[in-house]
């Protein structure tokens, strides 16, 4: 695999795990009785928690 395919796949799977901890969030807060807008709180607080690898460095930059 290309360090670009690499790279989009890492992006993809992050994309994901950001998506599904939105809808998680979202569900977990409707379920909670919130309101629309406390939904979409707890949805970006969600992605915001979400613990990510860190991105490789990119040896062009060294």
């Amino acid at each position: 695999m290309s360090p670009r395919d690499r790279a989009s796949a890492d992006a993809e799977q992050i994309r994901d795990a950001l998506i599904q901890a939105a809808l998680d969030g979202y569900e977990q807060a409707a379920i909670s009785g919130l309101c629309e807008e406390g939904r979409w709180e707890a949805a970006i607080s969600a992605m915001r928690r979400l613990d990510l690898p860190s991105p490789p460095a990119d040896p062009a930059n060294r």
